[in-house]
C-alpha cells in the first residue's frame, strides 16, 4: 500500500510526514521521484499533499497512473485530463503524465525508459 493507505494514529502520520520531509529536503542526489496515482481514483487528497511536500522541497517528480486497464477509456481519458491539469499548476511537477499497468504490461517500458533518462542511465 501507498502512503495514502496508512492506518495509524494521527500523531503518527504526522512524524511520518515529517521524516519524509526531512528525508527529500536537500537530497541532491535525488534526480526526480514518482507519484503512483490510481487511475480508478484519480488524485486524491493525499496525492495532492506529496504534490505540495514535493514542490515544497524542490524535488522534481513524474505522476503515474496506474492501473489503468481496470476503467473504461473515456474515464482514462478525463481522469488523465484533470490530473494533468492540475499538475501544470505544480512547479516541481514534470509536465510528461505516465499511464500504465502493470498486470497488462502497458506504458512500462516507457516508464522505464523516463526513470532511467532521469536517473542520467
Amino acid at each position: 500500500p501507498g502512503y495514502g493507505f496508512a492506518k495509524a494514529p494521527v500523531k503518527v502520520v504526522e512524524k511520518w510526514k515529517s521524516l519524509v520531509k526531512t528525508y527529500l529536503r536537500g537530497r541532491q542526489v535525488l534526480h526526480r521521484t514518482l507519484v503512483l496515482v490510481d487511475s480508478r481514483h484519480g488524485l486524491k487528497d493525499v496525492d495532492r499533499e506529496m504534490m505540495k511536500m514535493l514542490d515544497e522541497t524542490a524535488v522534481s517528480y513524474r505522476i503515474v497512473l496506474t492501473k489503468t486497464d481496470k476503467i473504461k477509456a473515456s474515464d482514462l481519458e478525463r481522469v488523465a485530463a484533470q490530473t494533468a491539469e492540475e499538475a501544470r499548476k505544480h512547479p516541481a511537477a514534470f509536465p510528461e503524465l505516465h499511464l500504465t499497468s502493470a498486470e497488462k504490461g502497458m506504458g512500462i517500458e516507457e516508464l522505464r525508459a523516463a526513470v532511467l533518462g532521469d536517473a542520467g542511465v
